[in-house]
Formats: structure tokens, C-alpha cells, sequence
């Protein structure tokens, strides 16, 4: 490309927002303007260019065709292989992933089970009422943020669909009332118009204490408190959910990951089921999703498998069990004897234990940046940039498909074709 050319509606995929309204002038294949990023796209996208890996085999570098063939070697020899990631790469990669790990017999896990799993979890036992952000932005007049801070992890959030948009029947900020729940003032709790402090892993005793006067029984304690709060300030609280007409609970890790886990947002949701009981009152929830395609890769992984993560095809069939087939669990327990990693970096976002196994087996890593993992991976392939320099499928935190138009120009190629090109060289061999 060496005119100026302007490229519209072009989908971030930094954060599960995926916010798809922005605008890129790209001239002789570089950025040269931007549009409506956020601080951390903005980010993202000026050094998109920066720190490519390329291809090498332990420590040399070598042809693409070569990386591609070793890695399939290796997966091919391996009696228990992982196949881990997927949460920043596109749909079509995810399918292809899961194609392999049936063909290697391989466990195959997403981000999703170090954040919002916990979540999905408890999905899978009550159920979660929820809706588009659009459904959100133009009717909710109640929003509730439990352990999560938008503000700082998904900038453009609230402009674009909750405190601070401009809706069909909720025209801005003075029509919504907001209230945050987290155990420390937050950024996110500054703008609401109430802050609840939590006190530390003590959720679920607060939820379980709402979803109890929501059904018009009081809640018992010794000392009147429970979370840290006053037994009356809970009361007035469940008032405040009773009075809404439509309200949303975005929950976080601050949910998730603390205290009781999926426990914490199985009671969540079992609240959002009794607010809806009556029915001139309607009541949804969403998950903060952070990475740019976790949803899509429980979305995917459940299309293909029945089961959204921690799936092990070693019987030739999927079997889902968190806390055996997960990453975390696997790696500790030294169970997998080599690892293939995509879009991810796991040696800088897991527990030590874990991560310290990944240098004792052979590890591949997909992806187009040099991070932690690369460091020591014996086998790394570069590819393609999503939504940059890759097109391909992705789904926003409500589960809404968007699809990714590339607008410059790579060597290498996506994550999908070389998924693919793998488990041929393995089908084939």
C-alpha cells in the first residue's frame, strides 16, 4: 500500500468490548492515524509491528515450513500434550485447535480457566439471564459492577455501553444509577453513585444475604454485620434492586477468582433468578471478559466438544473435568509431556509451579509477539495479526459475532492456517 487509505468500523481486539467503530489511515503498510482507540488500543496498535517473532527451532532460526513440520513432530510423538490459549486468536483458529487435539489425543484448555471459568461453572448449575450491551444501553436503569473496574481494564465500556452512552431510552448518565460492589474504591466506583466495600472473600455471604431479603426473610449474624456491612445496609440495597425496572450485574474477577469462586457467581446468578420472579422487573448479568475472544473460545470449544474448557480427548472422545484437565493442574502436576501454546503466555500469567514445567517438556508457541513463553519455547511460529493483518471471527463479552478485517499487510500466516497445516502433517503422516 503506498496511497493513503482510510479503513472504518475496524473491531480492537484488545479487551472482550471489542469495540467496533475504530478508524485506521494506513499508507506504505503502517498506521499513520487513529481514530477512537482507547489509551491501551492506541497502545496496542502503534507497536503492532514490534517485537515479530519469527521462525526458530531451539534457539536457531529456520524456515517456516520447518517450524511448522517440527511441530507437528512433536505433537505427533507426545503421550499427553497440551494445547493451551486460544482466548486472543479467532474462531476459526479455536476449530482448527480442537481438530488437533483430537487427532494428538491432547488436552486442550483455554485463559478462560484461570479467570471467568469459576463463572461458566456456575452457568452450567443455575443458568445466567443476560442480553446484548445494546439490549443493556438502551433499557437499564439500574447497573451494578461486582468486582470489576472497567474504567481501567475496558476504557471505552461505559461510553459505549453502560454509564456514560447515550441509549434509546436511557439517554445518559442521570437516567442509569450506579452501584459498585469491590473490596477497594476503584476508579469505576468513583463515577457510581454508591460504593459498597466488600470485605475480602466474603461474597457470597453478601449475595446469599440479598437473594434472603429479596424473598423477604432477614438474614442472621451475631455481631449484625455481614460483609462488613450493617444488617439494615443490606436491606436498603435488595430495596434499590427490588425498585429497578431493568437492571445488570457486570461481574468481574474480583468475583470469580475470590472466596467461595464459582460458588460466588453461582449465588450471583441464583440472585439475577429471584429478582426475576416478579415479573414487571426484568434483571440480566454479563461477565467482564477480558481477553479480545475468551467468550469465543468457551463458544467454540462448546460447539465443538459440548464442554467451553478444560476438554481431554485421550479416549478418543471429549471428557471435561476443571481442576484435572485445566492448564494450571496439568503443568503442576507434571502430567503433560509436551505443550503447544497459542496466543498466550503462559510462563508470564500462571502460578510458577506451573509454568516452571513448560522449560522441562518441548513447547511450541504460536503467536506474533515475542513474550515470556517465547523466551524458552523450543519451537516458535510467528503468524499473522488478528484484526490487523489477519481477518477472521470473533465474539464480544455478550456473545455477539463480529467479524475482523485485516488492513495491512504480513508475511506470515494466521493463526488458523497454521493450526491447520499442523494437523494435516499429523492426519497425513
Amino acid at each position: 500500500m503506498t496511497e493513503l487509505k482510510t479503513f472504518k468500523n475496524i473491531t480492537c481486539t484488545f479487551c472482550g468490548a471489542l469495540c467496533d467503530n475504530i478508524e485506521v489511515k494506513v499508507e506504505n503498510n503502517e498506521i499513520v492515524e487513529l481514530k477512537n482507540a482507547c489509551a491501551i488500543s492506541r497502545k496496542k496498535y502503534d507497536h503492532a509491528l514490534d517485537d515479530r517473532t519469527f521462525p526458530m527451532i531451539n534457539g536457531n532460526k529456520v524456515s517456516y515450513q520447518e517450524v511448522i513440520e517440527k511441530a507437528a513432530q512433536i505433537l505427533k510423538d507426545s503421550k499427553n500434550p497440551l494445547i493451551y490459549g486460544l482466548s486472543s486468536t479467532t474462531a476459526e483458529a479455536q476449530k482448527n485447535a480442537v481438530k488437533l487435539a483430537e487427532l494428538t489425543g491432547a488436552n486442550i484448555d483455554s485463559t478462560s480457566s484461570v479467570c471467568h471459568g469459576p463463572g461458566t461453572m456456575a452457568k452450567q448449575l443455575v443458568g445466567m439471564i443476560t442480553a446484548t450491551l445494546g439490549e443493556i444501553k438502551n433499557r437499564s436503569d439500574l447497573m451494578v459492577f461486582w468486582g470489576a473496574n472497567p474504567v481501567e481494564a475496558h476504557p471505552n465500556h461505559s461510553k459505549r455501553y453502560t454509564m456514560l452512552s447515550e441509549g434509546l431510552f436511557k439517554k445518559n448518565r442521570s437516567d442509569r444509577e450506579v452501584i459498585v460492589f469491590d473490596v477497594r474504591k476503584t476508579p469505576t466506583a468513583k463515577m457510581a453513585d454508591q460504593f459498597i466495600r466488600v470485605e475480602p472473600g466474603k461474597d457470597f455471604e453478601l449475595l446469599m444475604a440479598l437473594r434472603l431479603m429479596i424473598q423477604g426473610k432477614k438474614p442472621e449474624s451475631k455481631d449484625g454485620k455481614i460483609a462488613g456491612l450493617e444488617i439494615e445496609e443490606i436491606g436498603e440495597i435488595a430495596e434499590k434492586l427490588k425498585n429497578a425496572n431493568y437492571g445488570s450485574i457486570f461481574y468481574g474477577m474480583g468475583l470469580t477468582m475470590t472466596g467461595a469462586k464459582y460458588m460466588n457467581t453461582w449465588a450471583a446468578m441464583s440472585l439475577i433468578r429471584n429478582l426475576n420472579n416478579d415479573h414487571e422487573r426484568r434483571f440480566v448479568m454479563m461477565p467482564m471478559r477480558g481477553h479480545g475472544n475468551v467468550a469465543g473460545s468457551e463458544i467454540t470449544m462448546a460447539w465443538q466438544t459440548g464442554y467451553p474448557f478444560a476438554v481431554n480427548f485421550s479416549k478418543a472422545y471429549p471428557r471435561y473435568n476443571p481442576g484435572e484437565y485445566t492448564a494450571v493442574d496439568l503443568l503442576a502436576n507434571k502430567e503433560v509431556d509436551a505443550a503447544f501454546i497459542i496466543a498466550s503466555d503462559p510462563a508470564g500469567n500462571l502460578p510458577k509451579k506451573a509454568a516452571a514445567h513448560l522449560k522441562d517438556i518441548p513447547t511450541i508457541i504460536l503467536d506474533p509477539h515475542w513474550n515470556f513463553t517465547s523466551d524458552f519455547a523450543d519451537v516458535i511460529i510467528p503468524s499473522a495479526l488478528k484484526g490487523i493483518t489477519a481477518s477472521g471471527t470473533v465474539y464480544r463479552m455478550d456473545h455477539v459475532p463480529l467479524h475482523l478485517r485485516s488492513f495491512l499487510e504480513d508475511e506470515w500466516p494466521d493463526d488458523a492456517a497454521a493450526v491447520a497445516e499442523i494437523g494435516e502433517l499429523i492426519e497425513n503422516a
